[in-house]
């Protein structure tokens, strides 16, 4: 485990949240889920002000939002064009003002748990969602499961079922926590991921974090 990965691991462990399942890599950047900076800033008591509106326009917003953590105090601007690096399609609404933000407010919390320039939010770019395990157009999805045959559907599933089952396994015969992680941020393991419904990815997230806790996940030091 690199410097960069050790940090991101340490803190996260701070607040009972293992890297493995919650943060992946896009080409190289570490990038982590906004349910898990979620779950963080709702632990870590974490207060934001009334958010300041900086732009408003139909395609575009930019607000400005500033984070309390005990005596800690940060701000940072969430940014949100339509067309430039907020990108929507098909049927999908574009929700800009939530966006900005979201970006806002998960990089307040990255700043306020000092990863701030370790790792990024899933929703600071969208590539970063494109390449996240499982990212998928809703809309696309749906149009799929409706024209997927009955016995497509049931294949699929038993398909899902062996998948995981095989990924249990190897987080199972891991023997430490590196390993573990390893294991979770290794490519294969995300194309893998990727390619499972969410209920079942979330799955194996509890499981690989079970394997952890056995493992004697978290450590003395990241306490």
């Amino acid at each position: 485990m690199n410097t960069t990965d050790k940090k991101i691991s340490e803190v996260l462990a701070k607040f009972g949240e293992p890297m493995a399942g919650n943060v992946w890599r896009v080409q190289g950047t570490a990038v982590v889920y906004h349910k898990t900076l979620e779950r963080i800033a709702a632990q870590a008591n974490v207060v934001f002000d009334e958010p300041k509106i900086i732009r408003a326009e139909r395609d575009e917003a930019v607000i400005q939002v500033t984070g309390r953590m005990g005596e800690r105090v940060e701000w940072s601007i969430g940014e949100a064009l339509i067309g430039v690096n907020y990108r929507v399609s098909g049927k999908q609404a574009a929700y800009v003002y939530a966006m900005a933000e979201k970006r806002a407010k998960d990089r307040v919390i990255l700043k306020l748990i000092e990863l701030h320039g370790y790792v990024y939010s899933e929703e600071e770019a969208d590539e970063f969602k494109q390449g996240r395990p499982g990212f998928a157009d809703p809309h696309v999805e749906v149009e799929k499961t409706e024209a997927q045959p009955q016995k497509g559907r049931v294949e699929a599933a038993a398909s899902d079922g062996k998948v995981e089952d095989d990924l249990k396994a190897k987080i199972k015969k891991a023997k430490t926590i590196n390993a573990v992680t390893d294991l979770m941020l290794h490519a294969d393991t995300q194309k893998v991921l990727a390619e499972l419904p969410e209920g079942i990815r979330d799955e194996i997230r509890d499981y690989a974090k079970a394997r952890l806790v056995e493992l004697g996940w978290p450590t003395k030091k990241a306490a």
